[in-house]
């Protein structure tokens, strides 16, 4: 017998067909393969169903408050900057409560996006850290094709004074990015400020 193999004392039920064991450390796990058991058994060909498709509901939902904070920032005052930023909020809070199954690419996307429309409502209202933190946050969920995000969370940190900073995040994003027209722009602001 091979030293690290380990007989265990199990007995199966022949009529409930549960696994059970004297040692007590494995009593629960024990339970749950006897639970899960149950739970297969009367599938048909006994293997779990398929994930559920993606909620369209909940799609259109994530989709109305991103619309609907989109108009309100385009009425350019304090207050429907305030309330886009309430509106995005909703839609990252129904982004990111998707259920487990659902494909963590479409979370990703609807995040990024949201993150990134709640960074420029908050540069409406020059909250900048909160929206450097939401470009950030829209970077890391998609790096690549997110040029507006890089450059929300670059424009944030130059406001705020934080300029070399913002010279290696903009510079990063233009290696993402390539030269994507607003990221040069910034930073060539960036670098004629350093170079005062």
């Amino acid at each position: 017998m091979d030293p690290t193999f380990t007989l265990l004392p199990l007995h199966l039920d022949s009529t409930s067909k549960a696994v059970s064991s004297p040692m007590p450390h494995l009593t629960a796990p024990l339970a749950t393969l006897t639970a899960t058991h149950r739970i297969l058994v009367p599938l048909p060909g006994q293997i779990p169903p398929p994930p559920l498709p993606t909620n369209p509901k909940r799609s259109a939902q994530i989709q109305k408050m991103r619309d609907q904070g989109n108009t309100s920032l385009r009425r350019s005052t304090a207050d429907s900057a305030q309330e886009a930023v309430k509106l995005y909020t909703y839609g990252v809070d129904m982004a990111l409560g998707r259920p487990g199954w659902e494909p963590a690419a479409l979370v990703r996307d609807e995040a990024a996006t949201l993150y990134a429309n709640r960074a420029q409502a908050y540069m409406t209202v020059s909250m900048w850290p909160e929206g450097a933190a939401d470009g950030a946050t829209s970077v890391e969920l998609k790096r690549g094709g997110n040029g507006k995000a890089w450059w929300r969370r670059g424009k944030c940190l130059a406001e705020m004074g934080r300029w070399e900073e913002a010279r290696a995040w903009v510079r990063e994003g233009l290696e993402v990015e390539g030269n994507e027209s607003d990221l040069a722009g910034l930073n060539r602001e960036i670098e004629a400020h350093l170079g005062k």
